[in-house]
């Protein structure tokens, strides 16, 4: 039934096919409140519970395009079976690396939402190993061929997420291609695909400032939102026409409505949304009661192990009543001092973002000590740490058990010559400098030899040559078979 209704009402079939700011006014209801697509986390309960509280635009968890087009009940999960009435506006987010791959998928897609989106801003190993998101941000013709092509063929607008490079420059051009493609909205990450992870660092609302005076489609941020002051700040100094949020709206579903409500309230109006619009995978359930609650699991570790544990939504809703029961407790008994100490701004029970550790150098926006968070804060462990056997990790203990020789210090690993083709490393003897797999695939193809590896095509073309003209010999002539087969 929320399938029919969703497909009836959706703009995409009662309407032309808009563009640009028409497309941002009429269709997204000039959004400027978005919430980001996030791969296991902004699923249709989160969108609700997000567009109840401020929300004015959400996205789909991001959706493998391949993976969409051969697989029926991974549509069914991921999408069709998420359509309501209440979730809109909404975009669909894929990602892909083949244009006609990609446009069969948003084909699939374009009656369930009211515009699709290319992700080209995952900057995770994962995409790398799948050579999409941000790993694509340099194949401007493989991208500009992705994105006039659905923009030719489909009903619903084209959208593109982006990361920005390091040359402001550069991140213009880059956005300018995609709206010369025929890309119609345009979100900028402020942060390049290296800013991850614990190397997140500081996102440059200076790149995203440049794009948007640079294109002539609307512009969304992304990147520094942790509150709707960040929010109303981030628009006035870019200029840009709405802003998404990720990890702020995680820990705080609310921060569109400029409030920090308790922890509790948001995590049972979560709950009970679950029950409403099911199924929902617990895994997601767990994911976000996580986010909500970090703060004060950081201090009720027991019930951080028992919430990891559970695995019923009974479980999980009975685990967050008793976090509730205990912070009551705690204002009881007056304990709101004890978080001042933590740092926090709030009390744990309240929420609020997640912030890194950051350096005791004053870091701000778009300024060039930037680059001093990163290498400061966002550090890997030192070298020295390797050294010592007391902060070597479990599992690193164990190979040096076996090999008391072993080295971890990525400095004095021995350095391999890398294959011509792949960049693996290549073998040492090898004629043609190839790793063992390219020296196979060269010597089938030339009909060469390589002895370091015992690859002979050359000789064993050389001796299937020689039997079949032996056994020819011996077809057409009376000596016995054996004087050829010596030969």
């Amino acid at each position: 039934t929320r399938l029919m209704v969703r497909s009836l009402t959706a703009p995409s079939a009662v309407m032309a096919k808009l563009q640009g700011f028409e497309f941002w006014r009429k269709t997204l209801k000039e959004a400027r409140y978005v919430v980001a697509p996030m791969v296991d986390q902004s699923e249709l309960a989160w969108r609700l519970l997000s567009r109840r509280h401020g929300a004015q635009l959400c996205y789909t968890p991001m959706l493998h395009a391949q993976v969409f087009v051969r697989d029926a009940n991974y549509r069914r999960e991921n999408l069709y079976n998420e359509v309501c009435e209440e979730d809109s506006p909404l975009i669909a987010q894929f990602c892909a690396n083949d244009p006609e791959v990609f446009l069969q998928a948003a084909l699939l897609a374009q009656d369930y939402c009211d515009a699709i989106d290319l992700n080209l801003g995952c900057p995770q190993m994962i995409a790398k190993r799948g050579h999409y998101g941000v790993f694509l941000q340099d194949e401007w013709d493989l991208l500009e061929k992705m994105v006039s092509l659905a923009n030719e063929k489909l009903k619903v607008p084209i959208t593109c997420k982006i990361r920005v490079f390091k040359e402001v420059e550069k991140t213009v051009r880059y956005a300018q291609m995609l709206e010369n493609a025929g890309c119609q909205l345009l979100t900028v990450h402020g942060r390049t695909k290296d800013q991850k992870g614990a190397m997140t660092g500081i996102a440059s609302w200076e790149h995203i400032k440049a794009v948007r005076q640079a294109v002539n489609i609307p512009v969304f941020a992304n990147g520094n939102i942790q509150h709707l002051s960040d929010v109303e700040r981030c628009i006035q100094e870019t200029g840009v026409q709405g802003v998404m949020s990720a990890e702020g709206n995680l820990h705080n579903p609310a921060l569109f409505e400029g409030r920090s409500p308790p922890v509790w309230e948001m995590a049972e109006e979560y709950l009970e949304v679950v029950k409403r619009y099911p199924p929902c995978t617990l895994s997601y359930v767990r994911a976000h009661l996580f986010k909500l609650w970090h703060h004060t699991l950081q201090i009720h570790q027991d019930l951080r192990e028992e919430l990891a544990k559970v695995k019923t939504l009974e479980g999980l809703a009975d685990v967050s009543k008793q976090l509730r029961l205990r912070c009551q407790e705690e204002i009881a008994k007056g304990k709101d001092s004890e978080d001042k100490e933590s740092g926090l701004p709030f009390p744990h029970w309240i929420c609020q973002p997640y912030v890194r550790p950051v350096p005791k150098e004053t870091v701000t926006n778009g300024n060039s000590q930037a680059s001093v968070l990163k290498k400061t804060v966002c550090q890997k462990r030192a070298l020295e740490d390797c050294e010592s056997a007391d902060t070597l990790s479990k599992n690193k203990q164990k190979k040096r058990s076996r090999n008391p020789k072993k080295n971890f210090c990525p400095e004095q690993k021995p350095k391999y010559i890398k294959c011509e083709q792949c960049g693996n490393p290549k073998g040492n003897k090898c004629v043609f400098s190839l790793c063992r797999g390219c020296c196979k695939k060269k010597a089938y193809k030339e009909v060469a030899d390589c002895p370091s590896k015992c690859v002979r095509t050359h000789t064993h073309s050389l001796m299937r040559c020689c039997m079949l003209h032996c056994s020819t010999a011996v077809h057409w002539n009376t000596v016995p078979t054996y004087t050829y087969i010596h030969i």
